[in-house]
């Protein structure tokens, strides 16, 4: 795999980098970059500068923007105020919006709190959250009357809901978790148990 050119090696060692990228694939990637004409590279690499050089968090709500002062879901004035949607990154927000089920503010955490791996409170934007909470208790904003927690449901988000869900308690507020159970379409005859657990204390009336 041209191991004795190292501008190649460098670059599939830098695509290794990226999350799901083995060295095999790196490799093909790097091919692939080497077999195009020169200008994809330089579109490319310019693409990639603009990424830190342009985008940058919403003061807001913590999502991505390249608005001058918020950004698109916070500006929306369509959007209702009295509810917050809680995730873990921005790339959730898109996952959510696609639904077409939501129209109410977002608020990210950047991550979720894990012990293991150094992550406490303190390192997410959970003071932030509750800024917003407290400041609507005082009138100095919107009502916050509702906050789900649309985080992961794995053993770090777990964890962050009984923390956001304990403090959010204190404040009076209504605290929503998004379900999590069988999908649409799924065979039950494959379903984990964890997943189908939780299915049956989220069950509903019909």
């Amino acid at each position: 795999m041209l191991d004795h050119v190292p501008s190649f090696q460098r670059l599939v060692h830098e695509l290794s980098r990226l999350p799901g990228i083995g060295p095999k694939t790196a490799g093909r990637l790097a091919y692939f970059v080497l077999r195009q004409p020169e200008g994809y590279a330089t579109d490319l690499a310019a693409a990639m500068r603009q990424i830190h050089e342009k985008i940058k968090e919403c003061p807001n709500c913590f999502s991505l923007t390249e608005e001058e002062h918020l950004c698109h879901f916070c500006s929306d004035t369509l959007r209702e105020d009295h509810v917050i949607c809680v995730v873990e990154e921005p790339s959730d927000i898109a996952r959510i919006e696609s639904s077409g089920a939501y129209r109410g503010r977002y608020h990210v955490l950047h991550g979720a709190i894990s012990p293991l791996d150094g992550v406490g409170p303190e390192d997410l934007k959970i003071s932030d959250l509750m800024r917003k909470v407290n400041e609507g208790l005082k009138g100095d904003s919107p009502a916050i009357e509702e906050v789900i927690l649309a985080l992961d449901a794995d053993l770090e988000g777990d964890t962050t809901v009984l923390y956001l869900a304990k403090m959010l308690k204190e404040k009076g507020v209504k605290i929503t978790r998004i379900a999590h159970g069988v999908p649409i379409g799924g065979d039950i005859d494959y379903v984990d148990h964890r997943t189908l657990g939780r299915a049956l204390e989220n069950r509903v009336n019909v």
